[in-house]
Order: structure tokens, then C-alpha cells, then sequence
């Protein structure tokens, strides 16, 4: 699966100071009477509620990392607006016939930004990083797929596969490509490439500020032209709240708002007049899974039950404010490949005691907590820190668990900690995460049996040997009919056994400035083209010192 990170998109936050990040401030004046044409300079600061951990494509699986590196690196192919496929450092490409050879023709004249040419021995050579059994990444799945990889010449990049692999192309996306003159012989896991990355992206970093910020500046020679913005400041703040005075201070260009900020909160003539909002739904879905391993949660009528004990339509409306819809399964509703006749597990709290009954729990003493074998039913659920949404739907889903006889916890953890020392240690019993998916359906990194050690993504150990050969099938076939019986199949068994409980798909909600000019909002949101972004020479706030 292509681009799977751990959070929901949310951006970064703060103050620029005048000394720390070289640069002066005055207050902007948004005056669209002037003029507005297309002009270098400015800086434009976004919020997080994450830092980076590391800014290697393939080393990472959180989004605040893919959302930097992202700036800093490229890939050979790239989703356009319409999501379909277009070049990036590839020119072209030919697909054989039976589509198991991919022949990619580079651009020439591409450099890294320390002044050497990318080749093809940079692609060949990401990609054999990738396939290493030493390189402790969740996407190496894809990459062993390749039967061959070779580079008949300085500018062609070829790949023959084995059997047919449906996601071929978008494979190659923006995880593999990396500077052979620089890693070559190195353990890239050690290396301090990994928080000073040399790219060819359209930004180049300048400084990261652990804690505090990641500073870029615009790649004056990227090859599809310099970025307008001189500067990206991304800015690490865990609260929400704290970001958003930031944003109305002035201190933050750019954030994801919460459902009350977005519905409530930015609903002023303030916010009307000087920011831009923006809503659409992406490939995102928020749900609550189970350590398969726990013996309480190996029955699937305990799952089954707390799937019945919780008003999705509730979080929605109370959560999120309705800018989100519930969720059903691993893909977003809308799409080719979503199922909607799978089991919807209405709120009915008579199934979820009639479920916990034949599972053997009961309350035997009368202490309102059910009970099974001298055992309470209490346990806890683990969530990131800074994520309102989520620790709100936990908080919901405590009360309604509780109406049923069953105590649970609430732990709140900061990111890093949440994911190093529980998720990748597989020292939880319940979590309340979200996916960002791939365009493409295959989310074999996800549910197969095979993708459980640690740092893959499969943490919650679902096997299903069923799955298994139907995500094979999915991945074997270009016929979109058959991926669509696969996919479908896989939702109707996932719904059955309920090894996570899909709560909802959330809305992006994201708010900018309004003297950023060039925002052009499309399926795949809005930030794919922010090299074009500019500033009106009259509205900018910033200058880069000399």
C-alpha cells in the first residue's frame, strides 16, 4: 500500500521570531484591489501536532514525516487531480502486453541539490535499499514483487515482475529514489541522512529544531520550476487550541481545524476576511482495533459486541460535527472498490449483552462490570496525544461500553512514545487510530497474515487465510471487475470478525491565509501543488535576510 501513515492530516503551528528562523515580519494588509500576479518570496509557517521522525520515504510511517519529506524528495510517477497517473522524475514509461515489464525513461537534467545528476543508478539503487532485509521498512512488500530491476543506460530505469501486480506503476512513487553518492556502503538506518536529506525536491532543509520546527527553503534550481513561497516553516505544537490562537495571532499560516474550529469557531467576519477554509473528504478512516493476541478480544462475539455497544452516528455528530460520515470497512464510501452491503453494526445494545453472554461473560456479582472466569472486564484503550477527535471518540466509546458492563481505560500517549514503545512492541489491548490510504484498494501491508513483525503494519496479528488469498488475487489482476469481487469479499470478512471497528471517515478541513494566492482545491486536495502557491509582492509578510 502506497503512502500509508499512521495520523490524520494535520498541519503545524507558531510564531516566527525575527533571529531564530532569519526572518523580519510585518503585519499583512489583504487588499485584492491590488495586484496579484504570481511573485517569489514569503514564507509560508503551517501547524502540527506531530514532529517528523525521520525524513527517509521508506523508513518512515508516520504522515508528519512523509509530509516534510514529501517537499524534499520526488518519486518516478506521481497521482494528477483527476487521480490518474503522470510523470515526475520519469519523462515516460512503456508497459509491456501482459504488463510485467515497466521500462521508465528518466528526465535528464535533474540534480540533486548538491549539484549531481540523478541517474538510474539512484532508482536501482533505493530500490535494492528497500529490498534489504536490513532495511526495517512497512513497505518492502511491493518491491519483492520485482522478478528483475536493471538500467540499461544512465537514464532508463527497468522493472520485470514475476506475476501480474495491479499497483505496479504507483509503486513507484516517492519511497524509493535516493542519492547513491552519498548512501552507497551506508546503513541508512544510522546515518544522519536521515534528519539532513539531500533531495531534488522544491525544497531543500535548511534546519530542524527538535520539538520546535522544521525549517525549508525553496529549491531555486528545482526542475519544474523554483517554488514561489521562499520559505516552509513547519511548526510543531500538540494542541489544537494553542494552534489555533496562533493562527488567529498570526503566528500560523496554515492548520487542519477541528470540527468546532472548522463549524464554530472560524464562523466570524475575522476569519471570513482574512483566511481561506476548505472541506473535502479524503481516503482516511478513523477506527478502533484489537490486539488479536489478548484472550478477551480472540472471541469475535466480544468484538462483535462493542461494535453494537457504539453509536457511530453519534462521533460523527458530536466529534466531528458531521463532516465526516460513518465507516464501514478500510475504503471510503464513493469509490469503486467500497462495499455497502456489508454488516453495518447499528447501535443495539440487546445484541451486545445477548453477544457477551454466549461468549461467557456475566455480571455475577452485581458490581455493574461483567466478569468471566474471576476476571473483571476491564481494559484500556491507547490513543495519540493532540488528537481531540480521537480522545473524544474514546471518551464516547468508554460511556457506551460502560452501559454494557464493560471498564474501560483511557490512556493518552505523545506519538513517538505511542508508536516506538506500544504499537511496534505490541504492548496495547485496544487502540484508537486512523489510516490514510492508498488510492489503489491493495492493503496487503495491512491484513496480511505475513505482515506482523514489528514496524509492519499489521500490529493487531489478523490472520485469515481466506483474506490472505483474496488480497493476493486483488493484487494479481488488472481486470477491475475481479479486484472489485476480491475487495468486496474481503469487507463482507473483515465485518464478520471485526478485528478493527471502522468508526468514521473524516472530512480534511483545512484552513490558510488568505493572501496566499494559486490554491487550487481537487480530489486529491490542496496542497499538491504548493510550489505555484505565491504571495502578491503587496501582501507579503516575510522576507528571507540576505
Amino acid at each position: 500500500m502506497k503512502s500509508l501513515y499512521i495520523v490524520y492530516l494535520l498541519l503545524l503551528i507558531g510564531v516566527i521570531f525575527c533571529g531564530s528562523s532569519g526572518l523580519t515580519s510585518q503585519q499583512p494588509v489583504v487588499d485584492t484591489e491590488k495586484s496579484d500576479q504570481p511573485t517569489y518570496g514569503d514564507t509560508l509557517i503551517t501547524g502540527s501536532i506531530g514532529e517528523p521522525s525521520i525524513l527517509i520515504p521508506m523508513l518512515a510511517g508516520d504522515s508528519a514525516s512523509h509530509d516534510v519529506a514529501g517537499l524534499v524528495f520526488n518519486g518516478l510517477v506521481k497521482y494528477d487531480t483527476d487521480l490518474s497517473v503522470i510523470g515526475d522524475l520519469a519523462e515516460s514509461w512503456d508497459i509491456s502486453p501482459d504488463g510485467l515489464i515497466i521500462t521508465f525513461h528518466l528526465k535528464k537534467g535533474v540534480k540533486w541539490t548538491d549539484g549531481v545528476e540523478l541517474t538510474a543508478d539512484d532508482v536501482i539503487f533505493g530500490y535494492k535499499t528497500i529490498i534489504d532485509e536490513k532495511t526495517p521498512t512497512p513497505y518492502k512488500e511491493d518491491y519483492l514483487q520485482v522478478k528483475k530491476a536493471e538500467t540499461p543506460d544512465r537514464y532508463t530505469f527497468k522493472v520485470t515482475y514475476e506475476k501480474p501486480f495491479a499497483p505496479a506503476l504507483t509503486t513507484w512513487g516517492n519511497l524509493i529514489v535516493l542519492p547513491k553518492h552519498l548512501l552507497e556502503g551506508k546503513d541508512i538506518t544510522k546515518t544522519d541522512f536521515a534528519r539532513n536529506p539531500i533531495g531534488m525536491g522544491p525544497y531543500i532543509l535548511n534546519k530542524w529544531t527538535s520539538g520546535q520546527e522544521v525549517i525549508l527553503d525553496s529549491n531555486k534550481n528545482y526542475f519544474e520550476g523554483r517554488p514561489y513561497i521562499d520559505r516552509y516553516v513547519y511548526k510543531i505544537i500538540p494542541d489544537p487550541a494553542t494552534m489555533f490562537l496562533e493562527l488567529r495571532s498570526g503566528g500560523v499560516d496554515m492548520m487542519g481545524l477541528t470540527p468546532i474550529q472548522y463549524t464554530k469557531q472560524t464562523n466570524t467576519n475575522f476569519f471570513k476576511e482574512n483566511f481561506q477554509k476548505f472541506r473535502y473528504p479524503v481516503f482516511s478512516y478513523t477506527y478502533m482495533g484489537f490486539n488479536l493476541k489478548h484472550p478477551w478480544f480472540k472471541d469475535k462475539r466480544v468484538r462483535q459486541a462493542i461494535a453494537y455497544a457504539i453509536d457511530k452516528g453519534e462521533i460523527v455528530d458530536v466529534v466531528l460535527f458531521g463532516l465526516g460520515s460513518p465507516a464501514t470497512g478500510p475504503y471510503v464510501p464513493n469509490t469503486w472498490v467500497y462495499n455497502p452491503n456489508v454488516n453495518k453494526y447499528y447501535y443495539d445494545l440487546d445484541k451486545s449483552r445477548q453477544l457477551l453472554k454466549e461468549a461467557g461473560w456475566q455480571d455475577t456479582d452485581g458490581d455493574g462490570i461483567l466478569d468471566k472466569d474471576g476476571e473483571k472486564f476491564e481494559f484500556t484503550v491507547r490513543t495519540n496525544m493532540g488528537n481531540r477527535s480521537r480522545e473524544q471518540t474514546a471518551t464516547i466509546v468508554q460511556y457506551r461500553l460502560k452501559k454494557i458492563g464493560i471498564k474501560m481505560n483511557i490512556q493518552v500517549l505523545e506519538w513517538s512514545t505511542f508508536i516506538n514503545e506500544f504499537i511496534d512492541k505490541r504492548r496495547f489491548e485496544a487502540v484508537i487510530l486512523g489510516w490514510s490510504i492508498g488510492i489503489d484498494p491493495d492493503q496487503y501491508d495491512i491484513w496480511h497474515s505475513s505482515k506482523t513483525r514489528e514496524k509492519e503494519f499489521n500490529f493487531v496479528s489478523y490472520n485469515n487465510p481466506e483474506v490472505d488469498e483474496l488480497l493476493e488475487k486483488g493484487r494479481r489482476t488488472f481486470d477491475i471487475e475481479k479486484r472489485k469481487k476480491a475487495y468486496f469479499r474481503i469487507q463482507e470478512i473483515l465485518a464478520e470478525e471485526v478485528p478493527y471497528i471502522f468508526l468514521y471517515v473524516p472530512d480534511a478541513t483545512p484552513i490558510l491565509h488568505a493572501r496566499f494566492k494559486g490554491i487550487k482545491p481537487a480530489t486529491i486536495g490542496i496542497s499538491y501543488n504548493l510550489p505555484k502557491w505565491y504571495v502578491p509582492k503587496n501582501l507579503q509578510k516575510h522576507r528571507m535576510e540576505q
